[in-house]
């Protein structure tokens, strides 16, 4: 059972550490690889480069909203398409240890598309400024309520 007078706090910690590495991914596409060369290299995976700036935003935008609490839930959600494609496009193929040659394995965006994918099913945690509005029912089931 969850811990009700600790659990929200343990929820606000997993995501504002979510929204964090997301900026980080974020940050080191647009200063390390540059945006040109980020689309770049998803078009070398075979990818349309434009997808580049859509996951750049997704980053910026998903992670700003998880630190600062709006919408938590739908963030995580909305991120966690990006870490499965960088497993199936980019990781997947170096086998599972992260500290594989040429890229890694999946082993680390494996770990934090779990996380994220946690953060939804958590809750919204402790100090979030806009909650998310699911539909009722699955606030229902969340709470034992089921109708």
């Amino acid at each position: 059972m969850l811990d009700q007078r600790t659990g929200p706090y343990g929820a606000l910690i997993l995501r504002c550490v979510l929204g964090a590495l997301l900026i980080v991914h974020f940050l080191n596409k647009l200063l390390i690889f540059t945006p040109a060369g980020t689309a770049h290299m998803f078009e070398g995976l075979g990818l349309p480069g434009g997808l580049a700036y859509v996951v750049m935003g997704t980053e910026v935008v998903t992670g700003v909203a998880l630190i600062l609490g709006i919408w938590p839930r739908a963030a995580a959600l909305v991120a966690l398409p990006v870490l499965i494609g960088a497993i199936v496009f980019f990781h997947a193929h170096n086998g599972f240890a992260y500290n594989a040659p040429k890229g890694g394995g999946w082993e680390y965006p494996g770990f934090w598309a779990v996380a994220l994918l946690v953060q939804v099913l958590l809750g919204d945690g402790a100090l979030a400024l806009v909650p998310t509005p699911f539909p009722a029912l699955l606030v229902r089931v969340e709470h034992g309520r089921h109708s």
